[in-house]
């Protein structure tokens, strides 16, 4: 049997997806279920976690399963990823190996791998989870590598609920570039691109310059979702008229990537566009628009304490379906 993994959700059809934004939906209205009696996941974290390790844990936890949290270099051992290499330096052991005796353990894996910011060249192939896919023998999850997918499906479900359908199509979707100190991963506003032209919608990517635009490879999912799926793409770097008449408004930071790991460079455009905040009198200019971030949000920098707190705020609705997606795609990987 061909083992099928969670790496993202291009690679699943739509007819696929609505299928699991249902059955989380359903687990959101009963939260207890028996999917993984039985069963256990073991959730690798590379990188921090608050939301995704606690929903996840969580999650296998009220369908019946166990989960086991590792965090390779800290409680477990430094792993190499690079096929042919001499393990004369930090790792211990190869993906090779940790992958196929984990899947002889487990029913599912869950890995959490964020971008070196050195090089984005070979940041953008994504080696860490593709290499568990490789080797494992059970089911992967994506749990945030260069795209975040569970955070896609949270987020389409809090739009479906606060819009009262599963049909998206005509709605004004504004993805919108905030500033941060900080250079961040492209992950978030790769998986809102894809999933807003999944869905159908008119998309705006709003964004400082041209340098902002994301990898050619996201902006290509794009265009072939609004050619298979109806809606629109659309290029801005001007927030009022990208704002105006809008029905969501999706915020995220992110890095310029022609200046991948020479932040320095970047930190002038990127301190220009502070004005990039989502504040009450963008917000006016949209059609009643709802507001959501994937959190962790910095207040009075990403978005406003007016916006954050406002009723047009689902973003903590979004952040809670988290758990209900991810219990959706355990139950279906774990059943297949």
């Amino acid at each position: 049997m061909t083992i099928r993994h969670f790496l993202s959700t291009q690679d699943w059809s739509r007819a696929d997806l609505d299928t699991l934004l249902a059955q989380a939906a359903a687990f959101k209205r009963a939260k207890a279920g028996n999917q993984l009696a039985g069963k256990a996941i073991a959730l690798l974290f590379f990188n921090p976690s608050m939301r995704t390790r606690t929903s996840f844990e969580l999650g296998a936890f009220q369908l019946g399963g166990h989960a086991i949290v590792l965090q390779p270099g800290k409680d477990a051992w430094p792993i190499e990823f690079d096929i042919g290499a001499v393990m004369d330096a930090e790792a211990e052991e190869h993906v090779a190996e940790v992958a196929r005796v984990l899947s002889r353990y487990v029913d599912l894996i869950g890995v959490r791998a964020f971008p070196k910011f050195q090089d984005w060249a070979i940041d953008r192939e994504d080696r860490v989870i593709h290499a568990f896919a490789k080797y494992a023998t059970v089911p992967v999850i994506n749990m945030e590598t260069i795209t975040h997918p569970m955070q896609e499906l949270a987020h389409i479900l809090a739009l479906q609920q606060q819009f009262g359908t599963t049909d998206l199509r005509g709605r004004k979707y504004v993805l919108t570039w905030t500033y941060h100190p900080k250079p961040l991963n492209t992950a978030v506003a790769n998986s809102a691109l894809q999933i807003a032209t999944r869905f159908g919608m008119d998309v705006t990517l709003l964004c400082p310059t041209p340098e902002y635009l994301l990898d050619p490879r996201y902006m290509d999912f794009a265009r072939r979702n609004v050619a298979d799926n109806g809606g629109s793409l659309t290029i801005s770097h001007d927030p009022a008229s990208a704002y105006r008449g809008a029905h969501v408004v999706y915020a995220k930071s992110w890095g310029a990537l022609p200046y991948f790991g020479r932040w320095a460079n970047e930190k002038p455009i990127r301190d220009a566009h502070r004005h990039f905040i989502v504040d009450e009198a963008k917000m006016a200019l949209t059609d009643h628009g709802v507001f959501s971030h994937c959190l962790p949000l910095r207040r009075n920098v990403k978005a406003t304490d007016a916006v954050m707190d406002s009723p047009a705020c689902i973003a903590i609705d979004e952040a809670e379906n988290r758990l209900h997606v991810q219990k959706a795609v355990m139950a279906a990987l774990a059943n297949q």
